[in-house]
C-alpha cells in the first residue's frame, strides 16, 4: 500500500442557514475551521415547499386526466 496518498481527515464545524451547528470529519479546510452553508435541507425548495406543491397538484395520472379528460374513447 502506498504511503501519503490518503487525504487528511480532521474535525470541522458546519453552520446551517438557521444557525444550528454540528461537527463532522472532512478533508475541507483545516482542523477547527467553520463551513457556513448558503443552502441546506432546511432552506432548499427540493426539501421544503417544493414537495408540498407537487402533492397539491396531484400525480401524473391526475394531470393527464385534467388535461385530456374531455376526450372520451368511443366504443
Amino acid at each position: 500500500m502506498q504511503k501519503d496518498i490518503h487525504p487528511d481527515y480532521h474535525m470541522i464545524k458546519v453552520v446551517m442557514t438557521d444557525g444550528t451547528e454540528f461537527m463532522t470529519r472532512s478533508t475541507w479546510g483545516a482542523e477547527g475551521d467553520s463551513l457556513t452553508l448558503e443552502i441546506d435541507p432546511t432552506s432548499h425548495p427540493a426539501w421544503t415547499g417544493g414537495a408540498q406543491r407537487l402533492m397539491d397538484r396531484g400525480g401524473q395520472v391526475a394531470r393527464f386526466q385534467k388535461r385530456f379528460g374531455a376526450f372520451k374513447l368511443k366504443k
